[in-house]
C-alpha cells in the first residue's frame, strides 16, 4: 500500500465507506442466504478499517471484541430470539469502531456507516432467500391463522349482540359468560356487578367489550 492510499484509508470518507460496506454485507449475510461470500466481504471491510487506525495488538483486540459481538447476534437470532443479545452484540460494535477512530469526527462518520450499512442490509431480503432469524418473534409469524389468531378472532367476533352474565365484578374487566364459555371482557363505560345479565356490544381484535342488560319495566296503568 503505498503512502496516498494509507492517508485515504485514514479519512472520515474512507471510515464512513468501510463501516457502511463492512455492516451492509455483515447484517446481510445474517438476513439472506448468500453462502457466506458477502459475510467475508463484510469482515474484510471491517478488519481494513482497523488495520488503518490501530496497531497489531489494539487491531486483534478490537477485532476478537467485533467478532464477540457478531457472535451474540447470531445466538440471539438462531436461539434466543428476544432481541437482548442483539442489542448488546451492536452496543459492542459500536464501541469497537468509535475506541478505534483517532478522533471523534472520524468516529461520529464510522458509527453513522455502522448504523446506515445495518439498515441498508434489508434490502437484500428483497432479493435472495430469507433465513430463519428471529422468526420467533416475528409478528406476521405470531398472527398467521396457523397460530390460532385469525379462528380466535372469528369466534370472538360471532359473540356480538349475544346475552350473558357477569361471572365476576367488571370495574371495568373480569369474566364473564356467553353460550356456556368463560371469556374475559371489559366493561363498557359503567362497572357491573357479579351475576348481572350482559350483553357484547363489541369486539376489539380478541376484546371483548360488554355492558350490561336492564330491562324497562312498563308500570301498571
Amino acid at each position: 500500500m503505498n503512502w496516498g492510499d494509507s492517508m485515504f484509508l485514514e479519512s472520515i470518507t474512507a471510515a464512513f465507506i468501510l463501516t457502511f460496506l463492512g455492516m451492509l454485507f455483515l447484517i446481510g449475510e445474517l438476513l439472506v442466504k448468500m453462502r457466506g461470500l458477502a459475510g467475508l466481504l463484510g469482515m474484510g471491510f471491517i478488519a481494513l478499517y482497523f488495520s488503518a487506525h490501530l496497531s497489531n495488538t489494539s487491531f486483534f483486540l478490537m477485532i476478537t471484541l467485533f467478532l464477540v459481538a457478531l457472535s451474540l447476534i447470531v445466538i440471539d437470532g438462531k436461539i434466543l430470539n428476544d432481541g437482548t443479545l442483539s442489542f448488546i452484540g451492536v452496543g459492542l460494535m459500536i464501541l469497537a469502531i468509535g475506541l478505534s477512530a483517532p478522533n471523534w469526527v472520524n468516529g461520529l462518520y464510522a458509527v453513522t456507516g455502522i448504523i446506515l450499512g445495518m439498515l441498508s442490509s434489508f434490502l437484500f431480503l428483497k432479493v435472495f432467500p430469507k433465513r430463519k432469524m428471529w422468526d420467533k418473534v416475528t409478528l406476521l409469524d405470531r398472527l398467521t391463522s396457523e397460530s390460532g389468531y385469525n379462528s380466535m378472532n372469528k369466534q370472538y367476533q360471532s359473540l356480538i349482540n349475544k346475552n350473558g352474565v357477569a361471572l365476576t365484578d367488571l370495574r371495568p374487566s373480569g369474566t364473564v359468560r356467553v353460550d356456556d364459555q368463560d371469556y374475559s371482557a371489559v366493561a363498557n363505560g359503567k362497572w357491573i356487578e357479579k351475576g348481572s345479565e350482559i350483553t357484547v356490544t363489541y369486539v376489539d381484535g380478541t376484546k371483548i367489550v360488554v355492558e350490561e342488560v336492564i330491562d324497562n319495566l312498563t308500570p301498571n296503568s
